[in-house]
């Protein structure tokens, strides 16, 4: 009897153990756990102590709520102008209804994955080459926008659409290298006329700037020949004028009218000394007695000046 009441307890014990670890259930952070009750949707567990009923309610779907990183596969996609592109891209996603990513997809996650495939096809069939390299930003864009729209219904939000790798084929690669290497040779041509054009702007403005510092050189130079030649003129006839006062005071002196009358004679005589000296002929006044007329006439001319 002791043991059947022992092993009795052992599995009352064993049952409540079972029940107890059924009924309470911990929820992780960032988790959402469904429960369905008899095969039913019944709630969903937030994060922390949740009870729930023993073998009426069952855990049925469990769910992380962190931003979850989906590795699309890559793909050949083709553009507008018939150019095939290998391209590889990755999903950024999260769920948000734990009750609708259970129910509303049998599996979500590959759902997304092919509608990203399906998007990104078609937005590169719209585009040309060129334009798949310059508008990645516009391609990201247009997946999260078309993904973001049906996977409401999944309980998912797609945070981000990014293409890690855009691969043309060898072919178009090669003749991609060769544009840009002839892209680069006319920039460079481009640059080195421009230094040339620059060079020949610069030498021409310098001879410029040389030809302007010359002729106002010149003009400087010839303003300071005009000033110089106005000054001796001034200083000349300041010295001529100055010489004219001490005359007329000498002439206004005791005894000037004599030295005028002498000084008058003596360059009367020179004059007829030196007059019309040519081939040893000596031109002589008819009448020296003339001589003392002159003079009279000469310092009639002084004092009627004075």
């Amino acid at each position: 009897m002791e043991l059947s009441f022992s092993v009795v307890a052992i599995v009352i014990f064993a049952i409540a153990l079972v029940f107890v670890f059924k009924t309470i259930n911990v929820v992780p952070q960032q988790n959402a756990w469904v429960v369905e009750r008899l095969g039913k949707y019944h709630a969903t567990l937030a994060p922390g102590l949740n009870i729930v009923v023993p073998f009426v309610d069952r855990i049925a779907y469990k769910h992380s709520l962190k931003e979850i990183p989906l590795d699309v596969p890559p793909q050949v996609c083709i553009t507008r102008d018939n150019t095939q592109l290998h391209v590889d891209g990755i999903l950024y996603f999260q769920v948000t209804d734990a009750m609708r990513a259970s129910y509303g997809s049998s599996n979500y996650i590959q759902a997304i994955t092919q509608l990203a495939q399906t998007t990104l096809r078609s937005v590169i069939g719209r585009m040309e080459l060129d334009k798949t390299f310059e508008e990645r930003d516009l391609i990201n864009t247009h997946i999260v926008n078309a993904i973001d729209e049906s996977a409401a219904n999944w309980g998912v939000k797609v945070l981000r659409y990014e293409i890690k790798d855009l691969t043309p084929p060898a072919e178009i690669l090669l003749a991609m290298q060769a544009q840009i290497t002839a892209e680069r040779e006319k920039r460079a041509l481009i640059a080195a006329s421009e230094g040339r054009r620059q060079e020949q702007i610069n030498i021409a403005s310098d001879e410029r700037e040389a030809a302007i510092a010359r002729s106002e050189g010149e003009k400087q130079a010839e303003i300071n020949r005009a000033m110089g030649e106005a000054a001796a003129i001034v200083a000349l006839a300041d010295a001529s004028a100055s010489a004219l006062r001490q005359v007329g005071e000498a002439i206004a002196s005791p005894g000037g009218m004599d030295a005028v009358s002498l000084r008058v004679a003596e360059h009367y005589v020179d004059a007829f000394a030196n007059l019309a000296k040519t081939n040893n002929t000596l031109i002589v006044p008819a009448n020296l007695g003339d001589m003392s007329t002159v003079i009279a006439s000469a310092l009639q001319i002084v004092k009627a000046q004075k």
